[in-house]
Formats: C-alpha cells, sequence, structure tokens
C-alpha cells in the first residue's frame, strides 16, 4: 500500500459494530476495514452469552426497553433505547437469513435463554460462543464484498483532522511503517478497554484505543468511570480469566461460598440473577466474610444438558482439570465492559464532522451506568448500521445533549506533589520507564480504579497517570500501546474521582449512596490542547 491512500470510508476495527457498517456502506464507495490483529480478533469473538432482541411470545421492545433502563440505573438515553430495542429484532432477524446458527427449540423456532435483569427469556444463543458465529456471518458476507478492503494488524495511532473535520487516519502496518489513509467519512469500531485492567475478560486487543484517538483529536468522551466487571471471571492461580458466562446462571447455576452456601439472596431479591454490579460486589464481599473462594456450581442439573449447552466453556474447563457439570467453579470479578466512550449522537456522529463512532467504543447512553446483559451485539449492529448510513451524509457534529455536561476537571485532579507526598513526576517516571510500563499501568489501574473505589486511590491513580499520558510518544507500535493505555486509564480515573456517588458500576466507598440530586447528569471531557 502507498503511503497515502483515498478510500471514501474508512473502518477502524473488526467486530460487529464495523463489520456492520460495512456491508452497508459496500454500495455506496470504497470502505476499507483495518483491524488490529487478525481480522476474527475482537471482543465480539469473545461474546459468550448471546444477543437479546424482543423476538419472543411473551415479550415486546417495550418491554426490553424498561429492562435495560432499570439495569442502567437512572441514567440511560431514552432515545438510544428506544431506538436500540424497536430496531434490533430486525437486525437479528437479518442474520438468521444470512445464515447465523442461532440454537433452536424442538419447534425449531430460535431458542431463548434468560440473563440476569432480563424480565423474560429474551437472548438469542449459539451455543456458548455466539459472538464467534455472529463474527463468523459477518466476515463472510464482507469478505464477498469486491468495494471493501481489508488490512490486519494494523495500529492506528492518530485521526487526521484538518479544517476542524476527520479526513482519515494513521496506522502502523504489520511491518511497523507508519501509513496514512484518506476518507471521506471514518468510523472508530475499535471495542472496549477491559485490558487498562490487570483482570479481564477483554482479549488482548481491548486496550481502549478508539476512546484514546478520538480524545486526542478533539472528540468528547462521556461517562467513562462507568466500568462493568463481570461477576463470573474464572479465579484459578495460573489459568486464564476466561468469562464463565452469566447464561449459566440463567440456566441454573447457583453461586456458593467456601462452605457451599447459596448466598446471593442475603444481597439482592434477584439472587444470582441480581445486575451485575450488585452480583460483583456481593461476591467480593462474601469472600471477605468467609475467608475462602466463591464458586460457580451447576452440579444439582443435568450434565448431559450443561455440556451440551455450554460447550466451549466445558471445553475451557476440561482442559485445566474442571468438570463444568460437577465440579464448583472458582469464579471473581474481572473488567468486562465500558458503558461510557466517545459521546455520539443515535447516528453515531462525534463532535468532529466525519468522525463518526459505534459499537463499545461509543456513548450513545443506551447502558447508562450499568450494561443489560446481552445488550452489546444488538448495539453493535443497530448503531453499526445506523453509522454506516450518517457516514453518506453531509458530514456534521453531533451536538452537545442537553443532559451533557462539559468537565473542566476542577476538583478532579491530583494535587500537584501527587499522593502520599510522592512527587508527580516520579510516580509517573516509574511507569513511563519501566519495561512493564503497561504491567504497571493495568495494575495500578485494577488496584485504584476497579470494583470499590474512593478519593484516596482516584487520586493516587490520576497523580501517577496525568504525567504518563502526556509523556512525548515514542513513534513506535508499543510506545503507541503504552500511551493509550495511559490516557484512557487517566480518564476513567479521572471520571470516577469527579463523580461523588455510586450508580451502576461505579462504586465510591467513601460515597456508597446513589444521589440523583447532584449526579443524575453524563459528564463529557474534551481535550483542547
Amino acid at each position: 500500500m502507498r503511503a497515502t491512500e483515498a478510500f471514501d470510508f474508512v473502518i477502524v476495527g473488526g467486530g460487529v459494530a464495523g463489520l456492520r457498517a460495512a456491508i452497508a456502506l459496500a454500495d455506496r464507495g470504497r470502505a476499507l476495514v483495518l483491524t488490529k490483529a487478525e481480522p476474527a480478533e475482537s471482543n465480539t469473538g469473545y461474546a459468550q452469552g448471546g444477543v437479546a432482541a424482543a423476538i419472543g411470545d411473551d415479550d415486546s421492545p417495550a418491554l426490553h426497553e424498561a429492562d435495560t433502563m432499570r439495569a442502567g440505573d437512572g441514567l440511560c438515553d431514552e432515545e438510544a433505547v428506544r431506538v436500540c430495542v424497536e430496531e434490533g429484532p430486525g437486525y437479528v432477524r437479518e442474520l438468521i437469513e444470512w445464515g447465523a446458527r442461532f440454537d433452536r427449540g424442538a419447534d425449531g423456532r430460535p431458542a431463548l435463554g434468560r440473563e440476569a435483569a432480563h424480565s423474560v427469556r429474551r437472548v438469542l444463543h449459539a451455543g456458548d460462543a455466539t459472538g464467534r458465529e455472529i463474527g463468523r456471518v459477518l466476515w463472510e458476507r464482507v469478505s464477498g464484498l469486491g468495494t471493501v478492503d481489508t488490512i490486519d494488524h494494523a495500529l492506528v495511532v492518530d485521526v487526521v483532522v484538518e479544517d476542524g473535520r476527520a479526513a482519515g487516519v494513521r496506522y502502523f502496518d504489520r511491518r511497523a511503517a507508519l501509513q496514512e489513509v484518506r476518507a471521506g467519512a471514518t468510523l472508530l469500531a475499535t471495542g472496549g478497554a477491559g485490558q487498562v485492567f490487570r483482570e479481564t475478560t477483554n482479549p488482548g486487543v481491548a486496550t481502549g484505543d478508539g476512546i484514546a484517538l478520538a480524545y486526542r483529536a478533539g472528540a468528547r468522551v462521556a461517562d467513562l468511570e462507568f466500568v462493568q466487571f463481570h461477576p463470573t471471571a474464572l479465579k484459578r492461580a495460573g489459568a486464564p480469566r476466561f468469562l464463565i458466562s452469566e447464561a449459566l446462571r440463567g440456566e441454573g447455576a447457583r453461586l456458593v461460598n467456601r462452605r457451599g452456601e447459596a448466598f446471593m439472596s442475603r444481597y439482592h431479591a434477584a439472587a444470582d440473577l441480581a445486575p451485575r454490579d450488585v452480583v460483583a460486589r456481593s461476591i467480593v464481599r462474601e469472600s471477605e466474610q468467609t475467608g475462602g473462594d466463591v464458586f460457580l456450581t451447576l452440579a444439582h442439573l443435568d450434565p448431559a444438558y450443561v455440556r451440551r449447552r455450554f460447550p466451549t466453556i466445558a471445553a475451557m474447563l476440561q482442559d485445566i482439570g474442571l468438570d463444568l457439570a460437577v465440579d464448583p467453579i472458582p469464579v471473581g470479578p474481572a473488567a468486562h465492559y465500558i458503558m461510557g466512550g466517545v459521546d455520539t449522537d443515535v447516528c453515531g456522529r462525534t463532535s468532529i464532522p466525519g468522525l463518526f463512532a459505534a459499537g463499545e467504543v461509543a456513548c450513545t447512553g443506551l447502558h447508562g451506568a450499568n450494561r443489560l446483559a446481552s445488550n452489546s451485539l444488538l448495539e453493535g449492529l443497530v448503531f453499526g448500521a445506523r453509522a454506516a448510513q450518517a457516514m453518506t451524509e453531509t458530514p456534521r457534529a453531533a451536538p452537545l445533549k442537553p443532559d451533557r455536561v462539559t468537565a473542566d476537571g476542577a476538583g478532579a485532579m491530583a494535587s500537584p506533589d501527587g499522593a502520599n507526598g510522592q512527587p508527580l513526576g516520579d510516580q509517573a517516571g516509574a511507569i513511563s520507564h519501566q519495561p512493564s510500563a503497561i504491567a504497571s499501568i493495568r495494575d495500578l489501574m485494577w488496584q485504584c480504579a476497579g470494583l470499590f473505589r474512593d478519593r484516596d486511590g482516584l487520586a493516587r491513580a490520576l497523580a501517577t497517570l496525568e504525567a504518563a499520558a502526556a509523556a512525548p510518544r515514542p513513534p513506535t507500535i508499543q510506545g503507541s500501546r503504552q500511551l493509550n493505555l495511559a490516557m484512557v486509564g487517566r480518564l476513567i480515573a479521572r471520571a470516577a474521582l469527579r463523580r461523588e456517588e455510586s450508580r451502576g458500576g461505579h462504586y465510591r466507598s467513601d460515597y456508597p449512596a446513589r444521589d440523583d440530586l447532584h449526579w443524575k447528569v453524563h459528564y463529557v471531557d474534551q481535550h483542547h490542547g
């Protein structure tokens, strides 16, 4: 590829949102999809549970909307929710027409599972590898489109902005050579930021690049304090922290303490199907009270059904000597999904004309303070397609929504001397010049901005990351990755320090109550330097 090439559209990311956009754009011009690793390596492929859509006889978009709003803990954008739940079933049926192999019931219709905070069974699934199946269908569709090109192992490092408009991106190719591509419209569909934290269910590519790219370009970002920590990641020394899907609890799995006692009913009326943030904190508290691990058990269910329904998880556990159908599975929370992201309207427009965002990297307000289980794949389908439509129109910026407040950082910055009396420069240097800088950032975020937060810990994290994020960026792939992690970590810590209440995925032990009087508002940050 030449150092500079022009396309009508450039899409950064090969997950569900980016691919659905590429399909919609195929007959409107030439599109380029840039993927960070192998084409199928994205958060989409790791989504086990399923895709939620109101297609059941006892369901409706209105009921799905109510469940989504309830899970979002008072901060969902009503328009975004309504768009997603009303348009979602059509996109799911489209997947079925394209050959998606969702599980079927005895009547031949899609089998519907139930997950936490859903009032009915509405989750379509393909075993316990739904994301992988949806990704397969979308990639097959994209590969047959002559107007869509794909470049893998491309790390995008900048959005090109000229005269106040996005004009393309710069990226390192697989040979670590810096390239530039121009486009009339640019879509960020880079997925999440779970790798900002030491413990995460996300793949290695989920480093928050899209948030960092947009922020550096001058776009607004919103709600970054709201990080969802999935309650049930495998917790076993020496084994990866892979996701143990919530769908298991939807089928009857129970959380038990070291004595084998089911305990969730003591923390929430919905017991094992309480919202994710409640379950995650309850697991930690139960472990502290009992002095031992928490386990997920399916031993009371039919073993053949368990292995048939969850073949991927069963196989992963078998590799480390555990039988999903019989053995208690040690679990604990891990960073899973970020509700905040690049501030957009319901058509994916950002505050920069020509720059769009869709999927987990975007913040439409759909999820509020806490995402309803299995709404993420639906979000990618709906808003990926809507962004594609907007990308064919005259570029314009999304206006600031009435319920969003632009933050100036006042009261949210650490003191000049940092935390615990240690100079800020020394703290930043501890991260900036260590060979294990990325591991240091992730450890700091897990300790200070994880499941339980307080002012001292957040100020310590912010003091360390402020200078690390502001340090000159080495012109290397590793340097860009480190800078992005530091920048996104800093934005999360700053937003969490600013919000002096507890709501959804954001929990402050020094402000444990929800405070609608002062904090029922979305804060946005914007870089002006």
